[in-house]
């Protein structure tokens, strides 16, 4: 049985280990317990804090803007909320908080606070809009703001042709489209193409990834703000008024919190919008394009895409083949990067060797177009004087793959002429398969579990179970 004072030193240990600021205050407002990093956050010493008046240490707050006071008052706790303050130092700080009233025995005691540092998430926010509202000027051409056509989807094999018709179609109607395509395979550039060839074209296309901000920050960024709504909220109008009239692209748009994507669920059907913290309904006139690099038919199964939504947004559905399905177009790719990267470095390389151009049909290409793209850029990168891309000029990982894939083709050629009908015993041979192209998948993605279980199309899950039991670790 642990007794009390061990007990005490657990929750202290685990109270200065976290990495979430934590503030405790009591019923009149004095700061209890305050750890190492909320002190961090605030660049404050727990001595200065603990045992003085919260708003003693916290000037810009009152009664009404601190999130403590408030849940003290009102004693109903506060999830997940923004709050923009200076601290003792004059420093402006931005946080997540949760806070919660304390009891015991039935008795309120105080409030629990626990805060996570956005400051830097927050600048990149309010520099994101600033950027978008620049880009909404009537004065800059058009082809600055979105530079991407069907000129430049390059490729002749029958699928991307297919996901190619099908967006040209999109682009004679209003409708919502949903893109799924893998990591690198050009859904922006889709996307663009679409808005491009519309009768929307002479007006905004905005992009916004879904991933790259908390959610309080990109329902502002959506839906825009009412100065007072939060601390250190101002009035701002978000995308879907700047981009009225126009397209805007939801990338990732499986990273988006459930109750977002039920707030946007109803802008899509009601086609208005309020800003936070408002009362005014804002009517909008926008197409929406999602995207998403997973399957979003097992979103949905692992509840991070909303049912609902995604029949809202898949009235169209356009699916990007990956690269590795791809095999008569990466040559095609290939001489049209060689060709944009020789202008750009004004360079004369005439020609991929034969030995690279089989390298580049052995490989999976984990990062698709892009990985390609990057590849011939690398190359030319290192070519002083010469005008032929050879291996010498590629990527030490890709070699090695390739080496590594040479290797185990070989081997595995050997085993089947040696292999007799005795020893062909089914669940073992399956087995045997099994383990090999896992050892292949996890050499291609450099032992990345969440690539290497995408590249299998098996659950993350599954894939740690089989390496465990072939004993790949």
């Amino acid at each position: 049985m642990i007794s009390k004072n061990e007990l005490n030193v657990i929750l202290d240990k685990i109270l200065y280990s976290i990495e979430e600021g934590v503030h405790v205050i009591d019923n009149e407002g004095n700061t209890i317990i305050y750890n190492d990093d909320m002190g961090n956050l605030e660049e404050l010493q727990s001595e200065e804090v603990i045992g003085r008046k919260l708003l003693a240490v916290f000037p810009s707050l009152n009664e009404e803007t601190s999130t403590l006071l408030k849940v003290l008052r009102t004693e109903v706790p506060i999830i997940n909320q923004s709050q923009t303050y200076i601290n003792y130092q004059g420093k402006e700080i931005t946080t997540i908080n949760s806070t919660f009233p304390l009891y015991y025995n039935d008795k309120k005691i105080g409030a629990l606070e626990v805060a996570k540092n956005i400051t830097k998430i927050k600048k990149l926010s309010d520099q994101i809009q600033q950027l978008q509202s620049q880009l909404m000027n009537p004065h800059l051409p058009p082809k600055e703001q979105n530079r991407y056509t069907f000129d430049d989807l390059i490729g002749k094999e029958h699928a991307f042709t297919q996901a190619v018709t099908v967006a040209r179609k999109a682009s004679k109607t209003a409708s919502s489209v949903l893109i799924y395509g893998e990591t690198g395979t050009g859904k922006e550039i889709f996307a663009q193409s679409i808005h491009n060839e519309s009768s929307r074209r002479d007006k905004p296309f905005i992009g916004q990834n879904c991933a790259a901000l908390p959610e309080n920050l990109l329902e502002g960024i959506l839906f825009g703000t009412i100065r007072g709504s939060f601390t250190g909220a101002v009035d701002r109008p978000g995308i879907f008024e700047q981009a009225n009239g126009g397209t805007i692209l939801l990338d990732e748009i499986d990273s988006m919190d459930q109750n977002l994507q039920a707030k946007l669920l109803r802008v899509l059907q009601e086609n208005y919008i309020r800003r936070i913290g408002g009362t005014k309904d804002i009517p909008v006139d926008v197409r929406i394009i999602a995207t998403t690099n997973q399957d979003p038919r097992q979103l949905i199964d692992e509840h991070r895409l909303r049912k609902d939504l995604f029949y809202r947004l898949s009235v169209l559905n356009i699916t990007i083949p990956p690269l590795r399905e791809r095999p008569e177009d990466i040559d095609r790719l290939a001489d049209e990067f060689l060709h944009r990267y020789n202008q750009r470095f004004q360079k004369e390389v005439w020609l991929i060797s034969d030995s690279v151009k089989e390298i580049f049909k052995k490989y999976h290409w984990p990062g698709n177009v892009r990985e390609l793209e990057n590849m011939i850029e690398g190359a030319l990168n290192l070519i002083q004087g010469e005008h032929v891309i050879k291996e010498e000029h590629l990527s030490s990982y890709l070699l090695n793959y390739y080496r590594n894939r040479s290797q185990e083709d070989h081997g595995l050629q050997y085993h089947k002429s040696h292999e007799s009908l005795d020893s062909m015993d089914l669940t073992d041979t399956i087995e045997k398969l099994e383990k090999k192209m896992i050892q292949k998948a996890l050499v291609m993605n450099h032992r990345n579990i969440t690539r290497t279980a995408k590249v299998l199309n098996i659950k993350r899950q599954a894939l740690q179970y089989k390496i465990k039991k072939y004993g790949l670790q």
